[in-house]
């Protein structure tokens, strides 16, 4: 994806451009393949989403609604619906086959920064310049949760590979992980940099996060939940917990 309009695919083991894929009228914000890998759905400056056939280069689809820039998008774990995030502050869920606007999420106060699909489908996750995460159900949508913690812009979202936690990176220069059911904020983690984070998501098997912040690209390893839930209580041994500490750590 690039400000020139195009989105480019390349052969990981030589590096060479296999396709470069043209039909956008502005930048490109995003691009990422379905879950079989013979399709790309790409988000562009031009208020469209694209989705195009990786074998031939050719446009499939082209998803129009949004009223300003799309900034992401992203196919559903079965392939069949696309969600996209806009500057117009809303979130789209899309019907791949037929190209029709399937649910709009309405709620966020700033531009929508990012959206993504939980691994069962059944929910999204979106970031915003409004500072908050919000967690959608799909099938009403409507808000389930709102992550308001952060202090500044939070530009990216996105679930664990297991559904029960998301991670988010901020301007505020943190990311966080997050218990997608209780909403609580379990791990806050400063990037080491005194600027933004702008994109935070989990290894395949959940236990590692890779950040990119500023000029550098780091990976954590995130402790499991009991370690966490250790370490706290070895923190406060010394006083007493107020009860609504006592649920914010997980120690009741």
């Amino acid at each position: 994806a690039s400000d020139d309009g195009t989105i480019r695919i390349w052969d990981v083991a030589t590096g060479s451009v296999l396709k470069t894929l043209e039909g956008h009228t502005d930048g490109v914000n995003y691009a990422s393949f379905s879950p079989e890998g013979s399709r790309v759905v790409s988000a562009s400056d031009d208020g469209t989403i694209r989705i195009w056939d990786v074998a031939t280069g050719s446009v499939l689809t082209t998803l129009e609604g949004h009223t300003d820039g799309v900034n992401y998008a992203s196919f559903s774990p079965d392939g069949s619906r696309v969600v996209s995030a806009s500057w117009d502050n809303t979130i789209r869920i899309w019907n791949v086959s037929t190209g029709s606007v399937l649910t709009t999420l309405e709620g966020h106060t700033n531009w929508v920064i990012s959206a993504s699909f939980s691994p069962d489908g059944s929910r999204v996750v979106s970031a915003s310049v409004d500072k908050t995460i919000r967690i959608w159900d799909v099938s009403t949508g409507s808000v389930l949760k709102t992550l308001g913690e952060h202090t500044a812009s939070v530009n990216s979202a996105f679930f664990s590979p297991d559904g029960s936690r998301v991670v988010s990176a901020s301007d505020d220069g943190t990311i966080r992980i997050w218990d997608v059911s209780t909403g609580v904020s379990v791990l806050k983690t400063l990037a080491g940099h005194t600027n933004w984070v702008n994109s935070a998501s989990f290894s395949p098997d959940g236990s590692r996060v890779v950040f990119a912040a500023e000029k550098a690209i780091q990976i954590f390893d995130f402790p499991p939940l009991q370690e966490l839930i250790d370490q706290t209580r070895e923190q406060f041994k010394n006083r007493k917990l107020t009860p609504e500490e006592r649920r914010k750590y997980y120690l009741e």
